[in-house]
């Protein structure tokens, strides 16, 4: 029975009735009856007992008096005190102190809310003195007062929240919350939370006094394969003196680190293709700007730049006008940022790069000083600083494979993502009339022309559509990071070597050019950091290309001949 209930005083009430019928002087009870006799005796006492400990479990004006008032050593000793016996109405004073609603008046402790003051013991309402002066939380307070709300979570209905806070206690041991554990363990029907709460009052005797307690407790963690527990274990296990407990540390250890290993290295697999998948979103634009057009620009990362403002601009409209629908922004803002982007290449193409054709080198001069233009043009319409995007309710979060291994939702989706662009473009490029003309005019210009294709309109749609999926990749990018003026100039290197390594004009060797060089980034980091490892992969693109300058894929046909 729980006896902190309201049904408890009246059951006890009854016992105390019968109590007194049986001590009536009205009431004969033969001699012989001295057995009945006793038994009310011990049912009453027992009755007395069990009375006493329920308005014991109840919350005090005194335990408010000292929560409030005095020292903060002598209030957070107090806090302890009643998370040892906790109950709903501490529960609700101890939140009511976290969001400074209480105040007091001499000795008088109020909660008040919406002007209206109650008494935190009883819950009725108590007029406001106006001399009422409001509770001082200093930040180590507020701490302790946060860690005993979390702690009393412990004992929530919602078995959701109770395994958030068995975690919580787990990654932060505190002695003082082991009785509340074992409260909670000895109520608790949920396996996943019982073992968790086994998992954090093995925490907590990690450090006890007891070697036979701390040998059991490195036993148990051994189940608890997150890096937190390993620092608890390895914090442990260099102040441990006894050789068995020592042993069994060393033990768990290992066996964390056996299954954090596979987490480690199945982590740095997914951030290889992550890379890789944005690089992919990246260098899809410029293998057709760069690789079929022969076009260097340098201004592919600021056409992203522009993508994400423009994703920008929508979701800033949907948040005023649309708030209802702000999660379905981004359906919105792909295409505006492909029809943004494709629109500023088209008049780039059309009042500059068009006289340029044939002539590289000027055409790299020619789109970097357009890149310096696009970039200080932001600057003046938006400022110099990063803005924020929020991405929607349904990329946020993530998968949680392993303990140390989270795949978060937005990366998923751009993967996902890259690969419908991939699809996309090769279907276009290969499979469609456009695509049928942007290889004739590419590959061979006046035969095109005699042939009675208008290629200054071609080049016009090419080079829009290398534009617009470099609007895509911004979009892309805006859910992952910073949106700024000089986001292009993170990944415009990255995107020319993996045009470069793939082979120009070839989008199966862009892909898997954007894939290696993703992995091989990733993988070299955790061994060498990110500076070495970008030198390595560096290196390794020099030399490769030494060896085979047409890249993985080499052009084939009269245009490689060219």
């Amino acid at each position: 029975m729980n006896l902190g209930e309201g049904c408890a005083l009246p059951f006890f009430m009854g016992i105390w009735m019968n109590c007194f019928s049986f001590f009536s002087p009205a009431t004969e009870l033969p001699r012989r009856s001295t057995t009945r006799r006793l038994v009310a005796y011990v049912t009453c006492g027992l009755a007395l007992a069990l009375l006493g400990q329920t308005t014991a479990l109840a919350l005090t004006a005194e335990q408010t008096r000292a929560l409030t008032l005095g020292e903060t050593d002598a209030r957070i000793t107090a806090l302890q005190k009643a998370l040892a016996a906790p109950d709903a109405p501490t529960a609700a004073f101890l939140q009511a102190m976290a969001d400074d609603a209480v105040k007091v008046n001499g000795t008088q402790v109020l909660v008040v809310r919406d002007g209206k003051a109650t008494d935190p013991v009883t819950g009725e309402p108590t007029p406001l003195p106006d001399s009422a002066e409001d509770v001082i939380n200093n930040n180590r307070m507020r701490g302790e007062i946060d860690a005993a709300l979390s702690a009393l979570q412990l004992l929530s209905p919602d078995a959701a929240l109770r395994l958030q806070a068995a975690k919580s206690a787990l990654k932060e041991p505190d002695p003082t919350k082991l009785g509340m554990i074992d409260k909670a363990l000895a109520n608790e029907a949920n396996e996943g939370v019982k073992q968790q709460l086994l998992l954090a009052r093995a925490a907590i005797l990690l450090n006890s006094d007891k070697a036979d307690e701390r040998l059991a407790s490195a036993k148990t963690l051994a189940d608890s394969q997150t890096p937190d527990t390993q620092l608890l274990l390895n914090q442990r296990l260099s102040q441990e003196e006894d050789k068995h407990v020592r042993a069994q540390l060393q033990t768990s250890l290992l066996t964390i680190q056996a299954a954090l290993s596979w987490g480690e290295k199945l982590g740095a697999l997914f951030t290889g293709v992550s890379l890789a998948s944005i690089l992919l979103l990246v260098a899809l634009g410029l293998a057709i700007t760069y690789g079929l057009m022969g076009v260097i620009n340098m201004a592919h990362g600021e056409l992203m730049m522009i993508g994400a403002y423009a994703t920008y601009m929508v979701q800033g409209l949907f948040r005023q006008y649309l708030p209802g629908l702000f999660d379905a922004y981004l359906l919105v803002a792909i295409p505006a940022s492909f029809l943004a982007t494709a629109l500023v290449g088209a008049v780039l193409e059309r009042l500059v790069l068009r006289h340029l054709y044939g002539r590289p080198l000027e055409t790299l001069l020619a789109t970097w000083g357009i890149s310096l233009v696009l970039m200080q043009g932001v600057r003046s319409i938006f400022g110099a600083q990063n803005v924020g995007v929020e991405n929607p309710s349904w990329m946020s979060g993530g998968v949680q494979l392993l303990a140390n291994l989270s795949l978060p939702y937005n990366r998923l989706i751009i993967i996902g993502f890259a690969l419908f662009v991939l699809v996309g473009m090769t279907l276009l490029i290969s499979q469609t009339r456009l695509g049928l003309f942007v290889r004739g005019v590419t590959q061979n210009r006046p035969m095109a022309s005699a042939l009675g294709v208008n290629t200054a309109r071609i080049d016009t749609y090419a080079f829009s559509l290398g534009c617009g999926i470099a609007g895509l990749a911004g979009c892309a990018l805006s859910q992952i990071g910073n949106v700024g003026p000089d986001l292009g100039q993170s990944y415009i290197v990255d995107a020319f070597m993996v045009v470069v390594l793939g082979g120009v004009g070839q989008l199966a060797g862009t892909v898997y050019a954007a894939l290696g060089l993703g992995l091989m980034n990733k993988l070299l980091e955790g061994i060498a950091g990110a500076v070495l490892a970008k030198i390595a992969v560096l290196v390794f693109i020099i030399v490769f290309i030494q060896k085979r300058p047409q890249g993985i894929f080499a052009m084939k046909g009269r245009s490689a001949e060219a």
